[in-house]
């Protein structure tokens, strides 16, 4: 399995060569593993050591944290401070009557598990049932707002209503570009397209990094610490991409496979960012990274190259798990069960090393379903 792939096409990925001429070093993590742990007692005195009657404020620097990527740093405050937020919630929203406040708290806390109730909203509806069109005027609240919509489920039906209204008055914002300061209007705009709820952390931070910066009341120690903490998950992610692929281009299974199977590792990557953005999860995304690689080649060597009968014998022959058995499947499919078989073998030996068990009845399955011709 070491021979190069150097005269199989390059367009198969517009990547390319890319990540592999990405100069790492080991030294870079560690300065700037030091310059993160020099700032992270500051950050986290300036936050959590305030008084227990500005826990308000200690939410609103809560959501900071995530929308900038360092909530990771600071997981037992935070789990502390929400605990001890919920146990006072109706105290702590009984007279509060501002809508950014209150959706960010709903935000917070739903994020880490505390059900606050949809409800609290209802103060921002007239008699009539209808939201106050004075929350129309703020475009920070109502794009709170909006955000909180997403962390609601099927029986937060003022949520519902929530969505319709502060759509309707973002979506023409979004469109008019001065009406708003850029700043804000490139948030709106970031928000209508993927809420922050449903994108990639990563892509969260680095974009909220960049409003942040340019906003005026903005706390230069969290903010350099959020510059130097992305700047540190860059520095996994290239190193993990150019593992990935040098992976994929010393393959010598795929040698034997026509020269359009499509070569996607950073596609399979990014999937695995988005599950996990923490650099401590780095090895679980390499690993991720290549399950998606093998299904991948298996969905192209299957819809592709391989007739029902072929297909269904390798399905047959992954769920009996017996290497012997390979010797009744043909061309591309015996290539693609030897993959398959390489892969699983790789993640024994790395789970063995990290003491690890190793659920691979459930990682069989997920292969057999991507793979089963019955399947629609």
């Amino acid at each position: 399995m070491e021979t190069r792939r150097d005269d199989l096409d390059q367009d198969t990925t517009q990547w390319g060569d890319h990540f592999l001429s990405v100069p790492i070093n080991d030294s870079d993590f560690d300065v700037l593993a030091r310059e993160i742990e020099v700032l992270k007692p500051i950050v986290r005195d300036d936050i959590f050591t305030l008084s227990s009657y500005a826990i308000k404020k200690k939410i609103l620097s809560i959501h900071l944290l995530i929308s900038l990527g360092l909530s990771y740093h600071f997981q037992n405050e935070i789990e502390e401070t929400l605990k001890h937020a919920f146990e006072r919630i109706d105290e702590l929203v009984t007279d509060e009557t501002d809508l950014y406040t209150i959706s960010i708290m709903f935000r917070v806390l739903r994020t880490y598990g505390h059900n606050m109730l949809s409800d609290v909203f209802s103060r921002f509806k007239e008699n009539n049932g209808k939201f106050k069109e004075c929350l129309i005027k703020d475009v920070k609240g109502m794009l709170s707002f909006y955000e909180a919509v997403h962390f609601g489920t099927t029986n937060d039906h003022i949520l519902d209503e929530a969505s319709s209204f502060t759509l309707e008055h973002l979506e023409p914002l979004a469109m008019c570009q001065r009406a708003i300061p850029p700043n804000m209007l490139k948030l709106i705009q970031k928000a209508l397209h993927i809420p922050q709820h449903r994108n990639s952390q990563a892509l969260v931070a680095r974009e909220y990094i960049s409003f942040y910066e340019n906003e005026e009341d903005r706390d230069e120690t969290l903010l350099k610490l959020a510059k130097l903490n992305f700047k540190f998950f860059q520095l996994h992610y290239f190193q993990e991409l150019k593992l990935i692929t040098m992976w994929w281009r010393e393959l010598s299974i795929t040698l034997n496979l026509p020269r359009n199977i499509k070569e996607r590792t950073v596609e399979s990557w990014f999937a695995a960012l988005v599950i996990n953005f923490e650099p401590q999860f780095s090895l679980g995304r390499i690993m991720s990274a290549k399950l998606y690689l093998l299904i991948t080649f298996l969905d192209d060597a299957c819809d592709i190259h391989g007739s029902i009968p072929e297909v269904a014998s390798l399905v047959n022959c992954i769920e009996r798990w017996e290497p012997d058995y390979m010797e009744n499947l043909q061309g591309h499919m015996k290539s693609s069960f030897q993959f398959v078989m390489y892969v699983f073998k790789e993640y024994e030996e790395i789970l063995r090393s990290q003491e690890r068990s190793f659920m691979l009845d459930k990682m069989i399955e997920e292969v057999v379903i991507y793979t089963n011709p019955n399947d629609s």
